[in-house]
């Protein structure tokens, strides 16, 4: 489900399918920053504190 969090599916339709009453419990679960989204997160936070 993590893969369809990835591909912008919505929380609340991951939520649906794996069958979750709680939204939290599907993002605790499913939604896992990778290496790749954990450094563009930081990039852009670097951008925009980036003093020129």
């Amino acid at each position: 489900m993590t893969l369809l969090l990835g591909l912008g599916i919505p929380p609340h339709i991951v939520r649906n399918i794996v069958g979750h009453s709680a939204l939290d419990v599907t993002m605790n679960i499913y939604a896992h920053a990778d290496m790749t989204e954990k450094r563009a997160a930081l990039d852009k936070l670097g951008t925009l504190l980036a003093v020129e």
